[in-house]
């Protein structure tokens, strides 16, 4: 244990038969002139939502961070469309540069935005909020509360966007004491992090959210993480599935996850933004998408990257009996 840390039995956290609430980051596909496809957006919002998940767009696998103004509007205005009134969670991002201060009314309007249209906004990290000392970024969140009826916060770990930070478990425990914070996301890819957010949770505040962004260990719902997840958006139907029998208390479980897993090691190696470009390529396969062109400024895969995830759909393919 290193000093301050939260002593914990990751045993003890267990929780069998536990439902759980699945969240997907879902892909905005391109088309190959370079183009968004808005068509085969729609219809993977709807697949997403048809398979008991909550899509989250205008995430870092919606790539955000790579899109204008005018294209992040259009994506909430195209998923409030797809969805008629359910629910929906949307990334409150602000495309600032290192250096550039905390801009608190650039959130507000990008909240407002997203509540506007009925999703839940999730405060994305920019450089100036992460920027900020530990006691003025609580301040922020505090304020960004008094705006809004309820958010989710985010931690995002530099291999994600360099903008990431990961916070301190003193600040983690401050969020939880905001009452408009009603969750967060946390993608460290560590284990031993989240099993610490997910003890104070269950010590200070046992109805806010943990949402696992950890696409290497997706058996962290089996502690008591929801998840948030890129992964997820892969394959909505094969988690959906996975979670329904962890609910059941049916042994197939362990063997559609490591499945499941295998992929997300596969996808998310390095360079982890890369595992985008994987999503494309799996969705393709799938025969859900007809291009695995991503925008400028994502890394790709190679080509011979293929083969394997046919491999790895062929056997989920098999596992279900599809």
């Amino acid at each position: 244990m290193q000093p301050g840390e939260l002593q914990f039995d990751p045993q003890a956290l267990l929780r069998p038969r536990r439902p759980i609430v699945g969240m997907s980051a879902v892909l905005l596909p391109f088309a190959a002139a370079g183009q968004i496809d808005w068509p085969g957006f729609r219809r993977h919002l709807g697949r997403t939502q048809a398979a008991g998940l909550t899509p989250a767009v205008n995430m870092d696998t919606g790539y955000v961070g790579l899109l204008d103004a005018a294209s992040r509007r259009r994506v909430l205005d195209e998923t409030r469309g797809v969805l008629a009134g359910e629910a929906f969670v949307a990334g409150a991002f602000i495309a600032d540069r290192p250096g550039e201060p905390f801009a608190p009314a650039a959130y507000r309007r990008a909240i407002a935005e997203i509540e506007s249209l009925g999703g839940t906004p999730i405060v994305f990290q920019s450089f100036g909020l992460t920027s900020l000392g530990d006691e003025p970024l609580i301040a922020a969140y505090r304020d960004i509360a008094r705006d809004c009826d309820r958010f989710l916060a985010f931690e995002l770990g530099p291999m994600f966007a360099p903008f990431g930070r990961i916070y301190e478990l003193e600040t983690y425990r401050e969020l939880l004491a905001i009452p408009a914070c009603v969750g967060a996301k946390h993608s460290s890819l560590s284990r031993r992090l989240e099993w610490q957010r997910l003890a104070l949770r269950d010590e200070r505040r046992p109805d806010f959210q943990v949402l696992t962004g950890n696409d290497l260990a997706i058996d962290m719902v089996l502690y008591g993480s929801d998840y948030l997840l890129g992964l997820s958006t892969f394959a909505p139907d094969l988690f959906a599935s996975r979670d329904a029998l962890w609910l059941a208390g049916d042994p197939a479980f362990y063997e559609l996850n490591d499945l499941l897993q295998y992929l997300g090691w596969f996808a998310f190696r390095a360079p982890t933004p890369a595992y985008k470009h994987s999503a494309a390529q799996f969705l393709k396969l799938r025969g859900w998408i007809g291009s695995d062109a991503t925008p400028v400024g994502c890394p790709r895969r190679p080509e011979s990257d293929v083969p394997v995830l046919a491999e790895i759909l062929s056997r989920l393919a098999d596992r279900l009996g599809a």
